[in-house]
């Protein structure tokens, strides 16, 4: 899935977005988890400032 998914953003209006994972920490259990997003370019840094 990971292939199409790269596929579509290489091409037409996708240039435009970036799959981003973030690594998020569990407040109750401690261990991480990993939160994978399509985001705008433009809200990167807003994606990965958000807890």
């Amino acid at each position: 899935m990971a292939k199409k998914v790269v596929a579509t953003l290489k091409s037409g209006k996708g240039n435009n977005f970036t799959k981003v994972i973030k690594m998020v920490k569990s407040v109750k259990t401690g261990s991480y988890t990993f939160k994978e997003e399509i985001v705008h370019n433009d809200h990167i840094k807003d994606f990965l400032a958000s807890k």
